[in-house]
């Protein structure tokens, strides 16, 4: 299969969708990668590098996407990426589409096979390709958060971890997932106080058996007294996700009101919509704003910071299953790879995700008609 790597062009997006070593891999199965020209030089990757593994750099493009039947990418198509795609084209990449109903028709009308990394499961139903972005998201959040307490920043100038005998800065977040926990090993590594919600009664114990510092906290959220704990509290992170869905709204504008100035909402969920309804998205280059006295850090697209670590991760976990889709047609491999096809998002000009489907109160078709 001919295979397309493209240069991101979403802000400040220094991740390209498979390294090196991956497109090694891809050649020595007699497949044929194409690199867009410097698309690996955000991550640190040169187009030596790229040549060495046996790639072809191509300059243009618009060449690019029109000689690959695969393209591999890390952020979801900005316009015009998405009218490069063509009809029967599979596109690999995030796509997070619950909260962007103008991306799904544009990609409805392509006519492409649109399969989102972050909707594909394992057999234990967790989300393989979500999941290194998620831990370097959560770990990015902390810091993050962290320095815009900072009083340059907006915040309040409070230090997270305790000095002197004072008391530590005092973390909140929403959802004990990965972003959550990573989030959460990250700021008792700074010497912060952690309340951490879960809902989930099984994941509350495996937290509370993985934190066992007397800083720690975690709540089921059924009788939280919202206010008072607002009332204390720094930093908030949203870290709750819904699969393929919109993410909840865990605090409105109301909520917020009973946060100190100068504290800070990290939203790792921006991506998918958002946890605060404060939330708007922010990019790396202006990556916070005030509003109401409290400052917001909704980066887009946290992981790209770090792109050579980010790059490097997220190409060993998406390799398996680029191999899998260049390997086969698009029915067999689908067919023969379950978990794969959850991640189908669009397909053949219809939408074949029910979790955007229900965020969007429309109608899809199960892939199986479509491919």
């Amino acid at each position: 299969m001919r295979i397309g790597i493209p240069k991101e062009i979403k802000a400040q997006e220094y991740r390209v969708g498979l390294n090196p070593p991956a497109v090694a891999r891809l050649t020595e199965q007699g497949h044929e990668v194409l690199l867009e020209a410097d698309a690996g030089m955000g991550s640190g990757y040169s187009n030596a590098e790229y040549l060495a593994c046996g790639a072809r750099i191509i300059a243009s493009v618009v060449d690019l996407y029109s000689l690959a039947e695969l393209i591999v990418k890390v952020k979801e198509p900005q316009p015009e990426e998405v009218a490069r795609l063509r009809p029967g084209q599979i596109l690999f990449c995030y796509l997070h589409l619950a909260p962007n109903r103008s991306l799904t028709d544009a990609l409805i009308a392509s006519g492409a096979h649109c399969i989102a990394y972050e909707t594909i499961t394992d057999d234990q139903g967790r989300l393989p390709l979500l999941k290194p972005m998620s831990e370097i998201a959560g770990r990015l959040a902390t810091q993050a958060g962290a320095h815009c307490l900072e009083k340059a920043q907006g915040g309040s100038g409070v230090l997270l971890g305790s000095v002197a005998g004072l008391e530590p800065g005092h973390v909140l977040i929403f959802g004990g997932g990965v972003v959550g926990s990573n989030a959460a090993d990250v700021a008792l590594g700074m010497g912060a106080k952690v309340t951490l919600i879960e809902p989930f009664s099984p994941r509350q114990n495996s937290l509370r058996a993985q934190f066992t510092h007397d800083r720690f906290t975690v709540l089921g959220g059924e009788t939280l007294d919202l206010p008072r704990l607002l009332a204390d509290v720094d930093m908030v992170i949203g870290a709750a996700l819904v699969p393929g869905a919109a993410a909840p709204k865990l605090l409105s504008a109301e909520d917020i009101k009973w946060l100190a100035p100068g504290s800070v909402l990290v939203d790792v969920a921006v991506d998918q919509g958002g946890c605060f309804e404060t939330t708007r998205p922010t990019t790396h280059l202006a990556p916070s704003f005030v509003e109401s006295g409290i400052v917001h850090y909704c980066v887009a697209n946290i992981p790209s910071a770090v792109a050579r670590t980010a790059t490097q991760a997220l190409s060993l976990s998406t390799l398996p299953f680029v191999l899998a889709l260049a390997a086969q047609p698009l029915k067999q491999v689908l067919i023969g790879h379950p978990n794969l096809a959850n991640g189908l998002s669009v397909a053949n000009g219809h939408l074949s995700c029910a979790a955007v489907a229900g965020a969007q109160q429309r109608a899809f078709c199960r892939w199986e008609s479509l491919v």
